[in-house]
């Protein structure tokens, strides 16, 4: 087995060293595919042997449709700048590289152990969190959807035992930021599938949400950053159907 680690980047000089330093020694090829960072993103790849490819961003799942055939070796390892294997993952996946023969299975989820506010959240709805991240490039893609995207495939796929670790936060002006770009993204897709827009979609859908994460699924359980995932997954609610009314009076 050979495999071809995979990151798609822009300014992720905070994290990418990181991501690398976990993941690069089970790589026979390093992808770095960029969307033209401004930061020192780059040079951390080229210190690692990085292959670079650049190309404009359009969404997550265009990027990584792109990339994947771009890959060297059959097996792709792919990761986001702000995940990174925790040492039990590397050793299961070292096993696997290692093994006589290659895997039945054409990819593995993976669950995942998140980090918001500089502590692991074990509640709040991500308890069990999963992504297909190690597969082999010829039999999976990922789905249409602009955002939350995941890997579609007809073959057979696994589960490994271990957790990748994941940070998706960097700072409160940061994480807005990006919420609202995921909302005009997803007012693309959620635009066939939604009616006339309420105060269903504008108020009591963004209440449900926070209930849901803080009280039905233990937001609480997580302290500080358990209140601001339930918040968060109230503003990421508000937001898309702001920015599906705006793509819709802008489409008109």
């Amino acid at each position: 087995m050979k495999i071809t680690l995979l990151i798609p980047t822009y300014n992720v000089e905070d994290c990418l060293e990181r991501c690398l330093s976990s993941a690069a020694d089970l790589a026979d090829e390093i992808l770095v595919v960029d969307s033209y960072s401004t930061d020192h993103s780059l040079e951390i790849a080229r210190r690692f042997g990085a292959r670079i490819l650049q190309r404009d961003y359009e969404n997550s799942a265009a990027q990584k449709n792109w990339a994947i055939p771009q890959a060297s070796h059959s097996w792709i390892l792919l990761l986001d700048a702000d995940e990174w294997l925790s040492p039990s993952l590397h050793a299961e996946i070292h096993r696997l590289k290692s093994a006589k023969e290659e895997p039945v299975e054409i990819g593995f989820w993976i669950y995942r152990a998140n980090h918001f506010m500089g502590r692991r959240i074990r509640y709040s709805g991500w308890q069990k969190d999963k992504v297909i991240r190690f597969f082999q490039r010829d039999f999976c893609r990922y789905e249409s959807k602009k955002v939350h995207a995941e890997i579609t495939t007809t073959g057979n796929v696994g589960r490994l035992a271990s957790r990748l670790f994941h940070n998706t936060y960097k700072d409160k002006t940061s994480h807005e930021n990006k919420l609202r770009r995921y909302a005009q993204w997803q007012a693309q897709d959620y635009d066939l599938r939604t009616g006339r827009i309420t105060v269903v979609h504008t108020h009591l859908k963004p209440a449900w949400r926070f209930f849901r994460h803080y009280f039905l699924q233990l937001g609480l359980l997580d302290g500080y950053p358990g209140f601001f995932v339930a918040y968060y997954g109230y503003f990421a609610v508000r937001e898309r159907y702001r920015a599906l009314k705006d793509f819709r009076q802008s489409s008109h």
